[in-house]
């Protein structure tokens, strides 16, 4: 019997991506946006042409179903018929086409491994992929290609536990000496104890059933020179435990990130309040029995369910002020994120979350991203593109930059906008250049008012060139642009046309 997949994955409303690569969205007909092919989905129609029947494809059945009208594809063993969605799909028809008859996963996690395909994609369910015949004798079977690709990365950690009356202390060997509380993520519901332990472009679970209670709250340590992590739970009663739970799913594994689905847990609203006439502040706070810190340059993942469909949308947290990185003392496990949204109204999500009252939950994902921190160490300048919320990035990349990176000499930040009024955090901008004098920023707005007397216009290569001027000739660089596709994808040429490499520079693509 087949097993219908289940609705844990986000849903593809998200039409934004956050991958260097990114790809563009394509203007829809009329009548097809996500509203519209959630009603197709709910119409009772059959999608399949299968009349409700489900099948198991072989590679051979699925290599014929490969044209616009008859297009099958499958992602992580089940096949869809993705046939009738083609003119639903924000990335166009070509974009489904490249995977039509063919194993698609890859090409799926290449550009929006997030999207809730299973939900989405629920009434277009064709069956799952065949079991393969045994391999011929002398080929490895698929474990031990994992196990041998799994060898060219960072060696495998391990994990012990210890306990005393009153507590339990569970020890993660990373074998890495680049490990820090944002490495690690702990979430804890019922009996279920999970700890996810980021390494490079790897990830190591511990996932138990603990065999007695814990109280909520818990800490967790990090030995950074030695690579060891210590999460450090107390008991509900002061019993010895014999063991400490038995394995849930994935539990000891260490395989690429790339591979690990996406673990939500619900966060509360606890404040929002206005910045600009259509951006707002949000602030979420973290269950008690949840450790999780977002690496700087990296984002997140924000599920609210819409119409019966769970409607995901990635967003990068920020700080709750352009100063507040540099309040002592700052608090290593900080339970709340602060997000910077801009709210359209006319749009799918951002009503949604607005309408959200204080005290209303929304899930929140594990970190996703390819930003690296040590880009910035060594850093003499650092110059920062931003047009509109692509301007969230920039405030901890800032905030860590002018605080923790001593060989810096400037920041410069030029800051694109349509009008004045639309300038997020203008005021703190403007007294962090004025308090600290590495800093920098300038205003372009493409539609002034009269009597606005500073820079207009948009992102061009006369903008950049005197823009990016560097403190010495042989300076290390770093440039960072985050905006609208268009702007990321100009941006990106005219900074190639101006001679920087591509290891001076990082587009966070959405």
């Amino acid at each position: 019997m087949l097993n219908v997949p289940s609705q844990s994955f986000p849903g593809p409303s998200s039409q934004q991506r956050i991958a260097s690569g990114g790809r563009s969205k394509v203007p829809l007909k009329q009548g097809r946006s996500l509203m519209d092919w959630i009603r197709l989905t709910k119409s009772g129609k059959d999608l399949t042409g299968l009349r409700g029947r489900l099948i198991e494809v072989t590679e051979e059945e699925l290599k014929k179903h490969n044209k616009k009208d008859d297009c099958w594809i499958c992602i992580r063993g089940f096949v869809y018929n993705v046939s009738p969605y083609m003119e639903y799909h924000p990335g166009g028809e070509d974009e489904l086409m490249r995977a039509a008859g063919s194993d698609g996963t890859d090409l799926f996690d290449q550009v929006h491994r997030w999207v809730n395909y299973e939900s989405m994609l629920k009434e277009c369910l064709v069956g799952r992929m065949a079991m393969k015949p045994a391999l011929p004798k002398g080929m490895l079977p698929q474990s031990q290609v994992t196990d041998t690709l799994a060898k060219e990365g960072p060696s495998s950690p391990s994990y012990d536990w210890f306990q005393t009356d009153s507590l339990v202390t569970i020890v993660i060997y990373t074998k890495q000496k680049d490990i820090n509380l944002d490495s690690v993520i702990v979430d804890h519901r019922d009996d279920s104890f999970r700890a996810e332990t980021v390494i490079k472009d790897y990830s190591y679970l511990v996932h138990v059933a603990l065999s007695h209670e814990i109280q909520e709250d818990f800490s967790v340590l990090v030995v950074e020179n030695v690579g060891k992590i210590e999460i450090i739970l107390k008991k509900k009663e002061n019993i010895s435990w014999k063991c400490l739970g038995h394995p849930l799913e994935n539990h000891n594994s260490f395989i690429p990130k790339k591979d690990t689905g996406l673990f939500y847990r619900k966060c509360q609203l606890v404040s929002k309040e206005d910045v600009t006439h259509d951006t707002k502040l949000f602030c979420l706070m973290l269950p008690p029995s949840t450790h999780l810190q977002v690496p700087v340059g990296q984002h997140v993942y924000l599920k609210l369910p819409i119409t019966g469909t769970e409607i995901v949308k990635p967003y990068t947290p920020v700080s709750d002020s352009l100063f507040s990185e540099f309040k002592e003392p700052v608090l290593p496990n900080n339970i709340y994120i602060y997000f910077l949204i801009k709210i359209y109204p006319a749009g799918f999500f951002t009503p949604e979350l607005d309408q959200l009252q204080i005290g209303d939950y929304i899930s929140v994902s594990n970190p996703e991203g390819n930003f690296i921190i040590s880009q910035l160490q060594e850093l003499e300048d650092l110059f920062l593109l931003a047009a509109g919320t692509g301007f969230t990035p920039m405030v901890k990349v800032l905030n860590y930059a002018l605080t923790n990176i001593p060989s810096l000499r400037k920041v410069k930040l030029m800051f694109f906008n349509k009008t004045e009024d639309d300038i997020i955090w203008r005021s703190q901008l403007e007294k962090l250049a004025f308090k600290d004098k590495r800093f920098e920023v300038e205003f372009v707005l493409s539609a002034p008012a009269y009597e606005w007397s500073g820079k207009q216009g948009y992102i061009s290569p006369a903008l950049l060139s005197e823009f990016l001027e560097r403190s010495s000739d042989t300076s290390r660089v770093l440039i960072c642009l985050c905006g609208p596709t268009p702007f990321t994808e100009q941006g990106m040429k005219m900074l190639h046309d101006l001679n920087f490499s591509k290891d001076e520079i990082h587009s966070f693509t959405a």
